[in-house]
């Protein structure tokens, strides 16, 4: 809960104040009893999905409907907290189904409905609102909602790391964020349907699923999914999520994009997570814990073969990066250090945050992975946006469809190619004016006989006092160098090791800010 205040967005020129509502769509079935589908419905298909987000796109956009009484639009943080579903009145419980659902309650950052719908024998059923799916606690000021157009989103509950206990598995909720688990993680990062104009100059478009289906699971079945309608002023959208829960969950996404207009900036798949400090980058908090983030830095693996390893940063101004790949691998935002000594938080249970991988399905094509870092003074607010921006723009006309898997856990869904960067750390030179960097690999998998070498490289200033040794407690290596500045503008850092013609690492990219 304590992600929902995660809300302070900065674009350079300003603070952008977003709040992640969720989408409204039409009402609920009234006469279906509450929290269950009715006893009729609609025929649906995935491209039913398809042809509603096509049709929307050829009109106006319209802005959601607020219905909710004021009093629940304007919850506060802990009153929110406070309304909580029933397990007893979790859908598909009394079928004794693998996968459950239950439903957030419409009000605080989220006043605007969500209609959700059950997907069984080819027809799709509304679900309705009632106030018997809740409990209402003491912070509530006002007595429980009566009837509301639909809901916040959803959640989906599974015997994920025992088979006597339904855990929380995934999330739909505000805009067109979700985020999942893999066995044993808590959550921290969040994935989105798409970014429109991220970190541009002018306010960021959040674009909502107004509507969801949940397909009815099988019985004994290992996977759940969920189909979701998106609108915004730019773009439409359809999208099919197939969830495999496990030690590392699976999301195979499907989704077709229509455009309202042309769309300057369009980041597909992005990944939006917390960074406040860490080894690289202490700031002045003046804190006991040694590192507070959800995400530790940004991995790109491109189609020619190179893995690169950014970690991210809490800069005084906006930073933006942008690598450039002709075809992408994948890449994701991850937390690498998963040691409880790195942050000794016995609350936010920072090591046990998953990452999240991005794997397209098919050539993307050219583009680049966008990297934004925001300034941020709290651990609160979700300062890091990840995606991939194609080369090809998004316009009326001409639908972009995407597919990807994302994997959500601390287990990476494949080897690495070499051995991988596992910290970076920042401190005086002993060059006058100089910083100097330490940098540690894990254990290469091979070595030749031939020594092994760092290679170094800085868009400006100069490189000094290279070193490269054996890190004896790991088996792994660290490498140390001087950056002695060229003036004091920003300088990009590229580092990797080789034993001979061999390239034992991953790159190490870096961006320096005097």
């Amino acid at each position: 809960m304590k992600s929902l205040r995660r809300k302070a967005w900065s674009t350079g020129v300003g603070w952008l104040c977003a709040a992640m509502v969720a989408a409204s769509g039409a009402a609920g079935a009234r006469e279906s009893p509450p929290g269950k589908p009715g006893a009729s419905g609609r025929a649906f298909t995935a491209a039913t999905v398809v042809e509603r987000a096509r049709a929307l796109a050829a009109r106006p956009y319209e802005e959601p409907r607020r219905t909710l009484p004021e009093a629940y639009a304007r919850l506060s943080y802990d009153a929110y907290r406070d309304i909580r579903y029933r397990n007893d009145k979790a859908l598909f419980r009394e079928a004794g189904l693998p996968f459950q659902a239950q439903f957030f309650h419409p009000g605080f950052l989220y006043p605007e409905p969500v209609r959700v719908n059950v997907v069984a024998g080819g027809r799709a059923e509304p679900v309705r609102f009632s106030p018997e799916l809740y409990t209402y606690g003491s912070l509530v000021p006002a007595p429980p909602l009566e009837k509301a157009d639909g809901f916040a989103g959803l959640r989906l509950t599974h015997p994920l790391n025992r088979a006597d206990h339904f855990d929380e598995v995934l999330s739909f909720l505000g805009a067109s964020y979700f985020r999942a688990l893999g066995k044993g993680n808590v959550y921290g990062l969040s994935a989105r349907g798409v970014a429109i104009d991220t970190a541009l100059p002018r306010p960021e478009e959040f674009p909502s699923f107004r509507e969801l289906w949940l397909e009815r699971p099988a019985p004994g079945a290992d996977r759940v999914v969920v189909h979701a309608l998106l609108d915004g002023p730019s773009v439409t959208g359809a999208y099919r999520f197939t969830v495999i829960p496990g030690v590392r969950t699976v999301m195979e996404v499907e989704a077709t994009l229509f455009a309202r207009k042309a769309v300057e900036q369009l980041g597909v798949a992005p990944l939006t997570s917390m960074y406040l400090f860490g080894e690289n980058d202490r700031g002045t908090y003046d804190e006991f814990r040694p590192e507070v983030h959800d995400s530790d830095g940004l991995f790109v693996w491109t189609w020619d073969g190179e893995q690169l390893w950014r970690p991210l940063q809490n800069p005084e101004r906006l930073n933006v990066s942008s690598f450039r790949a002709r075809g992408l691998r994948a890449f994701g935002l991850l937390q690498r250090d998963t040691a409880f000594s790195s942050y000794e938080d016995l609350e936010a249970r920072y090591e046990l945050r998953p990452s999240a991988w991005v794997e397209p399905v098919g050539d993307w094509g050219p583009g680049s992975v966008r990297l934004v870092e925001i300034p941020t003074p709290q651990e609160v607010h979700d300062n890091i946006v990840a995606f991939w921006v194609p080369d090809a723009p998004l316009t009326p006309g001409a639908p972009l469809r995407v597919a990807y898997r994302l994997h959500w856990g601390s287990q990476a869904p494949w080897a690495a190619a070499g051995s991988f960067v596992t910290a970076t750390r920042v401190a005086a030179g002993d060059t006058p004016g100089a910083r100097r960097f330490v940098l540690d690999f894990s254990r290469p998998a091979t070595e030749g006989d031939a020594p092994v070498e760092a290679v170094i490289t800085a868009s400006k200033g100069q490189v000094l006092r290279t070193t490269v040794r054996r890190h004896e407690p790991s088996g792994g290596w660290r490498a140390t160098f001087e950056l002695l500045p060229d003036g004091n503008t920003p300088t990009e850092l590229r580092a990797y090791l080789k034993c001979g013609s061999e390239t034992l690492t991953e790159t190490w990219s870096y961006l320096w800010t005097p």
